[in-house]
């Protein structure tokens, strides 16, 4: 381990050396022990995923039912609809801080017992105002669920599994919205808000059964409670003390450090990370993923394709291309299907918009529907691949723990922020034109290829801290 007068010269040159050089067995991070409890941790944890899911997926289903009960018009509806967004904006401001006080469990319970509060409040609405107020909060507990869930299962999982666990959160997501489409189409939408409490109950309950994150431990200093947790995510046989020497290497030198503002965020090094980090989630959403969701059914329907059946049907595709990236992430890296998915949506838009291109002119116009559902099933396949989920691994592993709940904030706000300006603007941008707005998407598309080619690092196959020890010693190359 470092010893602290090495800290004190400002000599950590030895400590990234030995964070870096390390033969491949290393890769294995638990060591031959149990992973059971990792996956334990890892159920619980994305029960929250399909909470995410769950509310996403809730008004789709919903919609006529709860105008036609509480006399709601489309733009009361409609208000109910983005609120969602509203209510996730305020979670991200305060997720990173959440976390990093209450402890990754701490802010999990928290934003699963506001979530069932507002489930609560939306099966009990007689009217549009609590109707809303409910909807506000499950927003709230779904913002801070979004940053709080990869992060703690980065810090739990042993690197050989961390990319593809962090994609099962993903999945899990994908999972909630179909279930949400397919239970909707069968129950009331006040009973469909109460399985939406469902996911919470079980986190709650799973939380009283897992360890803490053993790097917040170690953070906030309950060393017994830090080596304890190890090896129980480890199990009680393996050898730990590899990765409790790590951890406490790496906080040894945080510790010497002032307590990070979000000044620190404007140094050269933290900057680039930064922008990484909310490049990535900028671009998310700027490949009108969200917009494309929005306008789907309306797309089903001009092809002669029922809208729920749709729907079902590209919920299905969801999952169906995460599992398939979640087997690919440890193997192939993030980078590659991170490029390969910017361009599979660059193709999926640019057929979108020829097929509103053909229709708006009267070229082929019997082929328009099938060339748009085409575009979208690709724009859709593509998004979960890359673009839908590593943006959040990249969160989990590229800043340091000391910035992670500032930077981690600010990077799920830039999502949901996103999120709902895109889905605010999509009519405006379709009544402008339609092939020109999935032309822009194109063109974000190409920028986002040119944006990962060139700044975001490669992190499969290393522990966090030695991504930071490489982040730190070359300057960005990895």
């Amino acid at each position: 381990m470092a010893s602290q007068q090495d800290i004190e010269k400002g000599s950590t040159h030895s400590l990234t050396e030995q964070l870096i050089e390390k033969d491949s067995s290393s890769l294995d991070e638990n060591g031959g022990g149990s992973l059971v409890m990792v996956f334990v941790c890892a159920f619980f944890a994305i029960c929250g995923s399909f909470e995410i899911g769950s509310n996403i997926g809730y008004s789709s289903p919903t919609q006529s039912a709860i105008m036609e009960e509480l006399k709601m018009s489309s733009s009361e509806f409609s208000v109910f609809g983005s609120i969602l967004n509203i209510g996730a904006i305020i979670g991200a401001i305060t997720s990173g801080g959440a976390a990093d006080l209450l402890g990754r469990k701490g802010a999990m319970w928290m934003s699963s017992a506001i979530s069932i509060a507002g489930w609560l409040i939306v099966y009990l609405s007689m009217g549009s105002l609590p109707l809303d107020f409910g909807r506000l909060l499950t927003g709230y507990g779904i913002g801070v669920i979004s940053y709080v869930v990869p992060v703690y299962i980065a810090e739990i999982t042993p690197t050989n599994l961390r990319g593809t666990l962090l994609l099962v959160h993903q999945i899990s997501l994908g999972t909630g919205i179909l279930v949400t489409y397919v239970v909707g189409a069968f129950v009331t939408w006040r009973t469909l808000a109460l399985t939406g409490m469902i996911p919470c109950v079980i986190m709650i309950m799973g939380l009283y059964f897992i360890p803490e994150s053993p790097r917040w431990l170690a953070l906030v200093g309950c060393q017994n409670e830090f080596e304890s947790a190890i090896r129980k995510l480890r199990g009680a046989n393996t050898d730990t003390s590899k990765e409790v020497a790590e951890i406490k290497d790496s906080l040894l030198i945080l510790q010497n450090f002032p307590k990070a503002t979000v000044m620190d965020l404007l140094d050269k090094r933290n900057m680039r990370l930064l922008i990484i980090g909310v490049g990535l989630m900028l671009f998310q959403q700027l490949s009108g993923y969200n917009g494309i969701v929005f306008y789907a059914s309306q797309i089903f329907t001009s092809a002669g394709v029922p809208p729920t059946a749709g729907s079902i049907l590209y919920a299905c595709l969801q999952i169906i291309v995460l599992a398939f990236g979640a087997i690919l992430v440890d193997k192939a890296g993030r980078r590659p299907l991170l490029l390969v998915s910017a361009f599979g949506m660059l193709l999926g838009s640019l057929l979108t918009a020829a097929s509103f291109f053909m229709k708006e002119h009267k070229l082929a116009s019997e082929f328009g529907p099938l060339l748009a559902i085409i575009g979208i099933m690709v724009d859709m396949g593509s998004f979960c691949l890359g673009l839908g989920g590593i943006p959040w691994i990249m969160m989990s592993e590229i800043f340091p723990i000391q910035l992670k709940g500032i930077a981690g904030s600010i990077v799920t706000l830039t999502s949901w922020g996103c999120s709902w300006v895109i889905s605010y603007c999509f009519n405006f941008l379709m009544n402008w034109s339609s092939y020109g707005t999935f032309s822009v998407f194109a063109t974000f598309c190409g920028m986002a290829i040119v944006f990962v080619y060139k700044l975001v690092p490669e992190t499969k196959g290393r522990t966090l801290e030695e991504i930071q020890a490489i982040l730190n010693s070359q300057g960005m190359v990895v």
